[in-house]
């Protein structure tokens, strides 16, 4: 029996005017927006259409304006009658699962989001964090040089790992210069630094997930209407409490992407929905399963495109 996940993208993903042509033509989407812009107390949708990009590149803005564009995409792809088997986000985009699987409102996912990406903006000062992609390695060898480093003094962790070969770290400045200079030893190709504001999902980000944790108990977490596959475990949860507590350990643990793409293909699923601008985890998951089928549904046109295939 065929089975069907739908996935959603995280940070990196954003760019000035998604989103667009669904507002500008479906009234439940538009709607969307307007209750982002009213919930956060600002006008999140203009600066989602109309920039400036560095602005929306920043997590606190980003973080909210991904989660309003991929509910909106997931919205009105699911009023074309088809419904997941899974759902699973990367980081953030965690929070786009859950809110489509009924585990958060849209109000409390999105002025959360917006939190978290202030929370984790604050954690680290400017400078003192930063992350990498390092190509070719294997994960437990780069795991290894990673412990070796720290011990140094110098801490560095996992912080993703998206797919064979591609594995991003995170940790101090100098943990990550480090690993950039080393990353040779344990047979991986380069390292390259990221363009990020802060050093996320590594230990230090404890301090956000502290603040994260006071503003989730604020919230309504309900059980998920489906399975919902978490990015700390790479299994399936759906009891809102548990999600809420995954949900804090996420901000410092590093996201097994990889790992919850095999599980959802050793239960069945040979097609995968991404739902959200871009099409980062589509690339991922082809990187991890040549044999899937995939989808984006990223604008009005590939949402119609996909729901024919799949209908």
């Amino acid at each position: 029996m065929s089975k069907i996940a739908f996935v959603f993208p995280g940070q990196g993903s954003q760019s000035v005017g998604m989103g667009k042509d669904l507002y500008d033509t479906q009234s439940e989407a538009r709607e969307r927006f307007e209750l982002a812009d009213k919930q956060l107390g600002f006008p999140l949708s203009e600066l989602i259409f109309g920039g400036p990009e560095a602005e929306l590149k920043q997590t606190a803005n980003t973080q909210p304006a991904l989660l309003t564009t991929s509910v909106a995409l997931a919205e009105a792809f699911a009023a074309k009658g088809l419904a997941p088997d899974y759902v699973a986000g990367h980081s953030l985009g965690e929070y786009s699962a859950l809110t489509v699987a009924g585990v958060l409102s849209f109000e409390d996912a999105v002025s959360i989001v917006r939190a978290r990406g202030e929370y984790m903006e604050q954690a680290v000062p400017g400078g003192q964090g930063a992350m990498a992609a390092v190509l070719g390695g294997e994960r437990e060898a780069l795991a290894a040089l990673c412990a070796d480093i720290t011990a140094g003094g110098a801490l560095v962790e996992l912080a993703n790992v998206n797919c064979p070969g591609q594995i991003v770290v995170s940790g101090s400045k100098e943990g990550i210069e480090q690993v950039v200079s080393r990353v040779k030893e344990i047979g991986a190709k380069r390292a390259i630094p990221l363009e990020v504001s802060g050093p996320f999902h590594s230990s230090l980000m404890k301090s956000a997930a502290e603040r994260l944790q006071d503003r989730l108990a604020a919230a309504a977490f309900h059980n998920a209407s489906v399975p919902v596959v978490a990015n700390v475990t790479a299994r399936p949860v759906q009891d809102g409490a548990k999600i809420a507590e995954l949900l804090v350990q996420q901000v410092y643990s590093p996201v097994l992407w990889e790992d919850t793409v095999n599980w959802l293909i050793a239960q069945g699923v040979d097609t995968f929905v991404e739902i959200g601008p871009g099409s980062v985890l589509t690339g991922l998951i082809k990187k991890t399963d040549k044999s899937v089928r995939l989808f984006n549904v990223n604008n009005l046109d590939s949402l119609e495109q996909t729901a024919a295939a799949l209908q």
